[in-house]
C-alpha cells in the first residue's frame, strides 16, 4: 500500500493517532526502570511478563495497554511511506559509561552526544542497552541479539532506535563494550565514545508507535526498527548473556498484540 504524504501531514498524523487512542506518552518520570527490580523474562515465576502488570501499581499499563512493544514486523501489513525520509542522526563524540543494571548491559554518555530528528522534533541519545535474543521479529522470526539507541526530547518524549543481529562477523562497538572483563553495578568510564561506531545499517526502517519493553511499559514511544540485520559474535552474545542477572535463559519481552495500529516502513527506492 503506498501513501502520497508529506512530512507535516505524516506528524499530524502521528498527533491524531496518540490523541485519539488516549495513549500516555512518556515523561522523564517516566523512565525504563534502571535498577534490579523483581521482575523477570521468565513465565511460572510469579514475576514474569503476564504478570508485570500486577507487580506494581504503576505497571498496570503492561498488561492494559493496546501499544505495546515489542512487535512482529510483516511486510504484508506495513504501509510504504516514502515521504518519512532518511533518518536524521547527529551524533557527536562525548564522554561516556558502562553499566550493569541486572536486567542488561547499557551505555550511557555523560555528556551532548547528538541527536536524532523526528519530523522536527529533537531527540537527544541518552544511552544503548541490548536485549538477547531480539525483542522484535521479522516474520516471525527472533535474532540473536538487538540494541536500543534510547533518545528524549526536551518535553521528556522517548524515541528508540532498535537494530537487530545475526550471528556472524563480531560487532565493533560492543567489542569496545565487552574489552571490561567484569562489568558491575558500578559506572566504568569509557571515556571518549563516538555514536556514530554504532553499525545503524541500511536506510531502510520501520516505523510505529509503541511503548517501553519493560516496566513501566509506558506508551508513547516511537520506534524506528532499522530493517537490513547487523552481525555480532556468537562470543559476544555469551559474554553478554552471562554477565547479567536474567541473561542465560534471555532478555527479551513476548511480542505484543499489534491491535491494530499502522505500521510504515521507509524505502527509499519506493
Amino acid at each position: 500500500m503506498l501513501i502520497n504524504t508529506n512530512k507535516k501531514s505524516l506528524l499530524i498524523l502521528i498527533s491524531l493517532l496518540l490523541l485519539s487512542s488516549h495513549i500516555y506518552l512518556v515523561t522523564a518520570d517516566d523512565a525504563e526502570v534502571d535498577k534490579e527490580t523483581p521482575y523477570t523474562y521468565f513465565e511460572g515465576t510469579g514475576n514474569g511478563p503476564k504478570e508485570w502488570g500486577v507487580i506494581d501499581p504503576h505497571w498496570q499499563v503492561c498488561a492494559k495497554g493496546h501499544y505495546q512493544s515489542p512487535i512482529d514486523l510483516l511486510d504484508q501489513r506495513v504501509q510504504i511511506l516514502p515521504n518519512l525520509g532518511e533518518l536524521h542522526k547527529d551524533y557527536k563524540p562525548a564522554p561516556a559509561v558502562v553499566k550493569n543494571r541486572a536486567h542488561d548491559i547499557a551505555v550511557f554518555w555523560k555528556g551532548d552526544a547528538g541527536k536524532l530528528d523526528i519530523n522536527g522534533t529533537d531527540y537527544q541519545l541518552l544511552q544503548v542497552h541490548w536485549h538477547s535474543p531480539s525483542e522484535h521479529s521479522f516474520h516471525g522470526t527472533r535474532y540473536e541479539l538487538e540494541l536500543h539507541a534510547v533518545h528524549k526530547s526536551a518535553s521528556g518524549n522517548l524515541a528508540v532506535i532498535a537494530i537487530v543481529y545475526k550471528y556472524g562477523h563480531p560487532d565493533g562497538f560492543l567489542s569496545r563494550v565487552l574489552q571490561h572483563k567484569s562489568i558491575g553495578k558500578s559506572e566504568i568510564p569509557l571515556g571518549i565514545v563516538n555514536p556514530r561506531d554504532i553499525k545503524f545499517g541500511s536506510r531502510k526502517y520501520y516505523r510505529y508507535v509503541g511503548s517501553l519493553t519493560v516496566p513501566p511499559c509506558t506508551e508513547g514511544v516511537v520506534w524506528t526498527v532499522v530493517k537490513k540485520l547487523r552481525t555480532v559474535s556468537r562470543e559476544q552474545v555469551r559474554t553478554l548473556r552471562e554477565t547479567v542477572h536474567d541473561g542465560l535463559k534471555g532478555t527479551a519481552r513476548p511480542i505484543q498484540p499489534l491491535d491494530g495500529r499502522p505500521v510504515w516502513i521507509y524505502n527509499p527506492r519506493a
